[in-house]
């Protein structure tokens, strides 16, 4: 397996993000300019099934994603007390505690009142990560 760095660490899904989320698009137009066309019973039915799946491809994206979120939360918080000795300050954000996972044990400390300090998106996290810990385990 690669080993894992801010440039490859994104998950992408070619059969799921490019051609499931095509197709879907595509439901989507073709369906609506028939319903244009035509504007009856059949049509509306397709679109609305289009409108469907285009909102069920969202959703089945999102919804693991947010218990994968809650999941790191957990994880990182107890990572951060075992180093720390006390949980996450309340103002550290979601966004960079799932940045912060990819830190080492070494530099999580300090890169965690970094990010306070200095306010620091998620990409200026991963960026600013010196030794790199990979999560292969991502949804």
């Amino acid at each position: 397996m690669q080993a894992q760095n801010f440039k490859n660490h994104a998950r992408f899904v070619p059969l799921f993000h490019v051609l499931t989320f095509g197709i879907c698009l595509a439901i989507l137009v073709l369906s609506s300019i028939l319903f244009f066309r035509e504007m009856n019973m059949e049509t509306t039915l397709y679109l609305l099934i289009a409108i469907v799946l285009l909102l069920s491809f969202y959703f089945i994206r999102l919804f693991p994603l947010k218990a994968q979120d809650r999941a790191i939360r957990a994880e990182e918080n107890l990572r951060y007390f075992t180093l720390a000795g006390k949980l996450f300050d309340n103002k550290v954000s979601m966004s960079q505690i799932i940045a912060l996972r990819f830190a080492d044990d070494s530099e999580l400390i300090s890169l965690t009142e970094r990010a306070l300090k200095e306010n620091m998106s998620s990409k200026e996290i991963k960026m600013a990560i010196k030794n790199w810990r990979a999560d292969h385990y991502r949804a």
